[in-house]
């Protein structure tokens, strides 16, 4: 039976990257959603002439572009049996999406994360506050859930069904560790597949700057310690 595949991905001023990043994501995937987060540049143009659906999200923030996006998929007649997040800035290899969804397909996980492992990485493709954060957020999760995560990377895939019941609610940077800790909570099934990682093109709006790595470690401890209390 095929698998009907959306892609989400939300983008904030990434018009010199997006397009090669939908142009790379394989033929599998029924629908490539974009929600331009707000962006100043040509990203909407650009990702539009590229061939995705395009939405608007003028609230700033990772989570509610993600959130816009599903609302999307809510909306429409026929539902995704799987929904990818990817990022718009071209630092994943879009092609290994079928590497992401292939556990979901043929082995029925429920989650899968591609990890950005440090074999497969270029240098100085993760900044030492990435490096860092996903050493401490994987760690605290398998000290307080057991759990065999080893990043948090935003290049994932999900049943849809499941994906709703998660009831996803975090607007900014704590979006990736919210959804695996409730991943973890509800006792989904879930594995990582290693892929590559290069250079983003741009400065990252979040691991580039010291006050978005700041507010993004903060909101990822807030999340862990959260759940690890409940």
């Amino acid at each position: 039976m095929t698998q009907i595949i959306n892609v989400i991905i939300p983008a904030f001023n990434e018009e010199d990257s997006i397009a090669h990043v939908i142009h790379e994501i394989p033929d599998i995937v029924s629908e490539i959603i974009v929600v331009n987060n707000n962006s100043t540049d040509n990203t909407e143009y650009v990702s539009e002439k590229a061939g995705a659906t395009v939405l608007r999200e003028e609230r700033k923030g990772y989570g509610y572009a993600c959130l816009k996006g599903m609302q999307y998929i809510a909306s429409k007649d026929v539902k995704p049996d799987i929904v990818v997040f990817l990022d718009g800035d071209y630092s994943d290899y879009p092609s290994e999406l079928i590497y992401i969804v292939s556990p979901i397909i043929e082995k029925d996980i429920d989650f899968v994360v591609g990890s950005r492992v440090k074999r497969l990485r270029e240098p100085g493709s993760m900044t030492f506050p990435q490096i860092f954060g996903n050493w401490l957020a994987t760690g605290l999760m398998k000290l307080f859930f057991k759990a065999n995560f080893t990043d948090l990377g935003p290049f994932r895939a999900i049943k849809y069904n499941k994906l709703l019941a998660l009831e996803m609610v975090d607007k900014t940077y704590g979006w990736t560790v919210e959804m695996q800790l409730k991943v973890l909570k509800k006792c989904y099934s879930y594995v990582e597949v290693p892929v590559q990682y290069k250079k983003r093109i741009g400065v990252s709006k979040v691991s580039g700057t010291i006050k978005g790595a700041i507010f993004a470690g903060v909101k990822i401890l807030i999340w862990i310690f959260k759940y690890s209390f409940r």
